[in-house]
């Protein structure tokens, strides 16, 4: 991949990633009750789950790339088109997704059931569907190797997947009282939404 696609990528899906969501609501919710040793039985089920749902994106896309390249061409505009889209949606989100202070604690048995809600979390999520499916085919080059590129690409939403997840299920109370405010969670919610409406102009522009 080109370095110039690399360095856009990277801090787009941390900081989307690091946004408060379904799976990493989980990870503090279940980080706080159960502690963050056994929370990582979540963490490796939301991380196949991902994974998957990376790979049937990448499987797609390759199949619509090497068949159809002007179909390719139209759903990185699409792609780029929609980024810019959940960027404004995230700039005028109204902190929505605050963590209630009276949410109760949850408390799992098994190992086991733990890997399975953390993956059903993932591949349940339709969202997380659409994103991967816009996010990944604007940073696509189609004049280089597509195994590789899309063997990068997946490694870094893995590697941050796991790496926000972790932040929020070994944050605790202090995490638990920042995100309960409304006003900070819109703050981050700005934050990434000004970065994708930045990356959808560019990819529009290159």
């Amino acid at each position: 991949m080109s370095m110039t696609a690399l360095t856009v990528f990277i801090p787009t899906f941390f900081f989307v990633s690091l946004t408060p969501g379904m799976c990493m609501t989980l990870a503090l919710s279940l980080g706080m009750s159960i502690g963050y040793r056994r929370t990582l039985w979540m963490m490796l089920g939301e991380v196949l789950g991902v994974g998957l749902v990376s790979v049937a994106a990448v499987l797609g896309i390759a199949s619509v790339m090497l068949t159809y390249p002007w179909m390719f061409l139209a759903m990185k505009t699409m792609g780029a088109a929609y980024l810019f889209y959940l960027g404004i949606c995230m700039w005028r989100s109204k902190g929505k997704m605050a963590l209630s202070s009276s949410q109760s604690e949850m408390q799992l048995g098994r190992n086991w059931d733990l890997m399975a809600q953390g993956f059903m979390t993932a591949i349940a999520n339709p969202k997380g569907w659409a994103f991967m499916i816009s996010l990944l085919p604007p940073f696509i080059d189609s004049s280089r190797p597509l195994a590789s590129q899309l063997t990068i690409l997946v490694a870094i939403i893995l590697l941050f997947e796991f790496i926000c997840m972790s932040i929020y299920a070994a944050g605790g109370k202090g995490l638990r009282s920042l995100l309960g405010n409304a006003k900070n969670v819109r703050l981050m919610n700005r934050l990434s939404g000004s970065l994708m409406m930045g990356v959808g102009l560019w990819l529009f522009a290159s």
